[in-house]
């Protein structure tokens, strides 16, 4: 279920709202093109500036659009477990097919501690859970032996890597098995990491371009390495300049200049600057999206 282009989906705002009407048509938007997957409320959907009641409704409104036709992973993570578990649970009643939890930033815990977190967490809704293991975010880093003990809980089924290791998906293989699935968290690797044994890429480009995405990891299921690794190489701009500044500031003005929504971000992240813009707007036309 789990695999493929899956979209870390931008959180529209609207004068310091969610646009829910924008929102719902992105979701729409990406059924049409495409995207194997979608993923609100993750990093790239600023939750950590939405409060509970906005996360757990952009929960629902991507749900309401997505009707089944494609796998929600709903970002439900936290340095809090108590509100990890209140999120993830949330996500389960509310029919998401899955929770991607972020290891605890700023609190630092041991691998003990991720361990605990995370099968709490596990424990405590009956749905499954993917680990997002982000060390540049979090600070701290699973280690691939506290990921096998986790993947021993019959729920937690995956990963979310953004270590940049492309290691790290081998030694994930060996560990925790063939069915442990494993999903880049960095555009810029995406094909190597597939070949290093991964199952797809939850992806901040695909927010502007995805049906390139989706295409590539096509090409790579279907066994065309050289159709993928063009549409890679078409695409690597767009992936370099989306992370010019603090995701998702560039993404969401590559969003507002494809009339998708507006840039509007909420502090402390705020508009991108004008040299950022510039980069941007040159990887969009060297894509070929405007």
């Amino acid at each position: 279920m789990f695999q493929g282009s899956i979209c870390a989906l931008i959180t529209p705002f609207k004068d310091g709202q969610v646009d829910e009407k924008a929102y719902q048509s992105l979701v729409a938007w990406h059924l049409d093109k495409g995207t194997d997957g979608l993923v609100p409320v993750g990093t790239t959907g600023e939750s950590p500036t939405l409060d509970h009641a906005e996360h757990q409704r952009v929960v629902e409104l991507c749900l309401e659009v997505a009707k089944g036709r494609r796998p929600v992973i709903a970002g439900t993570g936290s340095n809090s477990t108590r509100e990890a578990v209140a999120l993830t649970r949330h996500a389960a009643e509310a029919g998401a097919d899955a929770a991607l939890v972020v290891t605890p930033y700023y609190n630092k815990p041991t691998q003990e501690g991720l361990y605990r977190h995370f099968r709490e967490v596990a424990e405590a809704a009956d749905i499954p859970v993917v680990i997002y293991n982000i060390p540049g975010r979090s600070v701290v880093d699973m280690t691939v032996e506290t990921m096998a003990r986790l993947a021993r809980i019959p729920n937690v089924i995956g990963v979310k890597d953004a270590t940049a290791d492309l290691a790290r998906p081998i030694a994930t293989r060996l560990a925790c098995g063939a069915d442990f699935v494993q999903l880049s968290g960095e555009d810029a690797t995406a094909l190597p990491f597939l070949a290093a044994g991964g199952h797809g890429c939850i992806s901040v480009t695909a927010n502007v371009a995805p049906d390139l995405c989706a295409e590539m990891q096509r090409a790579w299921r279907d066994g065309d390495l050289a159709r993928a690794q063009a549409l890679q190489f078409r695409l690597m701009p767009l992936h370099q300049a989306l992370f010019c500044e603090s995701s998702p500031g560039p993404a969401k003005y590559a969003a507002s200049r494809l009339g998708l929504c507006a840039a509007e971000t909420r502090l402390p992240l705020c508009e991108i600057a004008e040299a950022s813009k510039a980069r941007v707007d040159a990887a969009l036309t060297a894509v070929g999206l405007v």
